[in-house]
């Protein structure tokens, strides 16, 4: 079979889809409560629109800073992250009245690709729990021998069909778009690591887990991925 391979120019085009996606909502609802403000005259429904206008900026706020962690350059000329600012940009982004995140990643320097799969696995485990639960995330083991674990707990919890393909980049039909894109990217992120990615869900209960590669398995070149935004 003929290893699937997605030019680097569609990548940087699909991933700039993702987040225009991501924001678009927000920035709307932004757009929508101005308009309000310009029109309205009862001050109960100028204090909603500018209600509207506070939530949606801070929204649009939490997914540009995460999106610029987990897919961009995020502003650093050096090759590590804070994990705080990880964690930061995680719980502005998953923490709220659906969704209870736990995070167990010590306070480190970590390799910037790291941090982008770790926020990248953050997205695949929110997606698993649609209707909110319980997100926790912790990491074992040190340098080259370091493993993620994330686990979704949820009422409905799934794994989205074709995910672990994606992430092993293999698309089942051979084809990815804007939607299926973070997936793909978070598998090309894991092995530029030299980790690979696998899922398994057991009732309510979504266990994604980022191991080192199998010795063999890890003699074959990684991966290179550079930052888009």
């Amino acid at each position: 079979m003929t290893k699937f391979a997605l030019d680097a120019l569609d990548l940087a085009a699909l991933l700039s889809s993702r987040v225009c996606h991501d924001v678009i909502s927000p920035v709307g609802a932004i757009v929508n409560g101005l308009e309000v403000l310009e029109e309205e005259k009862d001050a109960e429904m100028r204090g909603h629109a500018l209600a509207l206008i506070k939530s949606s900026a801070q929204e649009a706020s939490a997914r540009l800073q995460f999106c610029r962690l987990a897919f961009g350059a995020a502003g650093s000329k050096g090759s590590s992250i804070d994990t705080g600012d990880a964690e930061h940009v995680a719980r502005q982004l998953l923490a709220d009245e659906r969704t209870r995140l736990d995070w167990s990643v010590p306070r480190v320097l970590m390799p910037k690709n790291k941090v982008k799969l770790l926020l990248n696995l953050c997205l695949i485990a929110d997606a698993a729990i649609p209707r909110g639960g319980d997100i926790s995330i912790s990491a074992r083991g040190e340098d080259d021998a370091m493993s993620f674990y994330v686990e979704a707990k949820g009422i409905n919890a799934r794994v989205t069909p074709g995910v672990a393909s994606l992430l092993s980049g293999e698309p089942e039909d051979g084809a990815i778009d804007a939607r299926a894109i973070q997936a793909y990217y978070a598998g090309l992120v894991a092995r530029s690591c030299g980790l690979e990615v696998s899922l398994a869900l057991a009732g309510d209960v979504v266990t994604i887990e980022a191991k080192p590669i199998a010795a063999e398995a890890a003699e074959q070149p990684r991966e290179q991925v550079s930052a888009v935004a």
